[in-house]
């Protein structure tokens, strides 16, 4: 399948986890990559690599900040700039903490907030102008199950996550008529560094082992009792580049195990 040959696609937070597999799903589809986010860079230098040697497809790292915007606007113009255009951006680069509100420190709100949505405004801002130029375009936000609910001890993430669903549907509406379409996916628990990371403070914050929090806690909201794959993710997020979703814009949407039917 080669539905994104020809094309570039800047994904943010790729080097592990939900990007990586995005990242690596759009190679196998065409797409020439570029990847954003943390890790050694010995084991960065091995992903990008590997998607170059595996898919024929050309792959550039940038270890933009994604806190910093005018990093964030170099990230683009560095897409722009090697492969002539950025036609796909997924905005995945995530960060966790948990913690009751009243011991919620400020700098990790800030830190969330301007991760996990600021950093999509400032990409999306940045990539819409080229894409208008085209003629088309694909806005892919990582959002989560807590753009829908909520959980304790997450109001950083929660309302974060809140913030790109609204951020999808607004600039969804602004674009719906220049063939360039903004979605939302919002995943239940994906076995990512993310999801485990987060398991020691909820162990913490809920006096509670950590089998106890990955069955009680993490899965109790899946009737499935699955874990979700970034596999999974990674593919639905491919087929909203396809012509197949041209109109789906604006959706936000669950892959979470019935979570959110409820």
């Amino acid at each position: 399948m080669s539905i994104l040959k020809g094309k570039t696609a800047v994904i943010t937070g790729s080097t592990s986890g939900i990007g990586l597999a995005c990242a690596r799903a759009f190679a196998e589809a065409g797409a020439n990559i570029v990847l954003n986010g943390m890790g050694a860079p010995a084991d960065v230098e091995k992903e990008r690599s590997a998607i170059e040697s595996e898919f024929g497809v050309k792959t550039i790292y940038s270890p933009a900040d994604m806190a910093k915007p005018i990093e964030i606007a170099e990230l683009i113009a560095l897409g722009a700039a090697t492969f002539d255009s950025v036609d796909v951006l997924v905005n995945n680069a995530g960060i966790q903490h948990v913690s009751p509100i009243e011991e919620f420190q400020p700098e990790k709100w800030d830190a969330i907030i301007a991760i996990n949505l600021s950093a999509a405004f400032h990409a999306i801002r940045a990539v819409v102008p080229g894409m208008k130029k085209r003629g088309w375009g694909r806005i892919i936000t990582t959002a989560s199950a807590h753009s829908l609910v909520a959980s304790p001890f997450k109001s950083g993430y929660v309302a974060a996550k809140h913030g790109i669903a609204g951020l999808t549907k607004t600039v969804a509406l602004e674009l719906a008529r220049s063939k360039i379409t903004c979605n939302c996916i919002s995943p239940g628990y994906v076995w990512t560094p993310l999801v485990e990371k987060q398991i020691p403070n909820t162990m913490k914050a809920r006096n509670l082992r950590r089998d106890e929090v990955i069955s009680d806690i993490l899965l109790a909201a899946q009737p499935t009792k699955e874990f979700v794959t970034a596999e999974q993710v990674a593919s639905l997020a491919l087929f909203l580049c396809s012509d197949d979703a041209a109109q789906i814009t604006g959706a936000n949407l669950a892959i979470d195990g019935g979570w959110t039917a409820a």
